[in-house]
């Protein structure tokens, strides 16, 4: 009887503990560095978050919504019909690099990232950031400006940040071992330190 009842407790206590395990979505909301372009598919900083996720046993399920070549303002446009239909928990923006790419302002950077922040968060979803920096023969001002407004974003909107997800690549001795023959997007074997530079900012934001 005792077994029984036992077993018995076990059947009925385990939609409990599912029902109480958090459900966490990670929207990612990024260009060509987040999207795999050029690499084997699952083989990106994105796909090998997945892998960690479930290895370090965190519940939580992730949503890579990136596009090669998107801007902020293209970011902007998709966003609200993403936080619908995903619903997500989390959302990580790593936005920004092709703005500067084509000279857009920086203002307009800002602003875009700004209201993405706002319009992630007005749905109930937390937010992190991604930031990205630019080589200096764009200028030293507009390559200070370009990194700090990252920070000032984040700062604004309360949000932890990546400071620069390249660190580690774009500034390694023979960086150009880790690029791809274009010398903008990395190799497979660059990726492993773009989800370490995310890693440490990313799992305490998870898990608070």
């Amino acid at each position: 009887m005792l077994h029984c009842s036992v077993a018995l407790l076990a059947l009925f206590a385990a939609p409990l503990l599912a029902a109480a395990a958090p459900t966490r979505v990670v929207l990612v909301l990024g260009d060509s560095l987040s999207a795999e372009y050029g690499l084997a598919r699952g083989s990106g900083w994105v796909a090998l978050l997945e892998k960690r996720l479930a290895a370090e046993k965190i519940a939580a399920s992730v949503v890579n919504a990136s596009i090669s070549g998107d801007t902020t303002s293209g970011g902007r446009s998709r966003l609200p019909s993403l936080l619908k239909q995903h619903r997500p928990t989390h959302v990580v923006i790593e936005l920004g690099g092709n703005d500067a790419l084509r000279g857009l302002p920086l203002s307009m950077t800002r602003d875009n990232l700004e209201a993405m922040a706002r319009e992630a968060k007005a749905a109930g979803a937390k937010v992190m950031l991604v930031g990205m920096q630019v080589p200096p023969n764009y200028g030293a001002r507009y390559t200070q400006d370009f990194s700090a407004l990252f920070a000032t974003v984040a700062r604004a909107e309360g949000a932890p940040l990546v400071p620069f997800l390249l660190a580690g690549v774009a500034d390694a001795p023979q960086a150009e071992r880790l690029f791809q023959p274009d010398r903008i997007h990395p190799t497979a074997a660059a990726h492993p330190t773009l989800l370490a530079n995310v890693w440490p900012v990313l799992k305490p934001w998870l898990l608070r």
